[in-house]
């Protein structure tokens, strides 16, 4: 699913129109990203966590010069599912999973 599937997904279901959900998804995306570059973590409970997590110092290689780098220790950003949100999408993909699949019956 792309973007703009997701807003044509919210704008049906909310009846709000596509282009003020794509301002307020834009909104978040920035607002998650302001954040998170500030060093602060985005708590959302029963969905997940937006957090930063720092990777340490290691030496890596250019393999074109074959030459050793420094690569200095620095933040990523990730996403940490909630236990309701992993569940919920485990009890869907064993129902995806245990359903008969109609091609193999003919």
């Amino acid at each position: 699913m792309r973007k703009a599937d997701l807003v044509n997904q919210i704008s049906d279901k909310t009846g709000i129109p596509k282009v003020d959900v794509l301002v307020t998804l834009e909104t978040m995306f920035k607002e998650v990203k302001d954040t998170l570059a500030q060093g602060e973590n985005i708590y959302i409970r029963g969905f997940g966590s937006f957090i930063t997590k720092k990777r340490a110092a290691k030496i890596g290689r250019n393999i074109k010069k074959n030459v050793a780098v420094h690569i200095p220790e620095h933040y990523i950003p990730a996403f940490k599912p909630a236990k309701e949100f992993t569940a919920e999408v485990k009890k869907l993909q064993s129902v995806k999973e245990d359903a008969p699949n109609l091609d193999e019956e003919m």
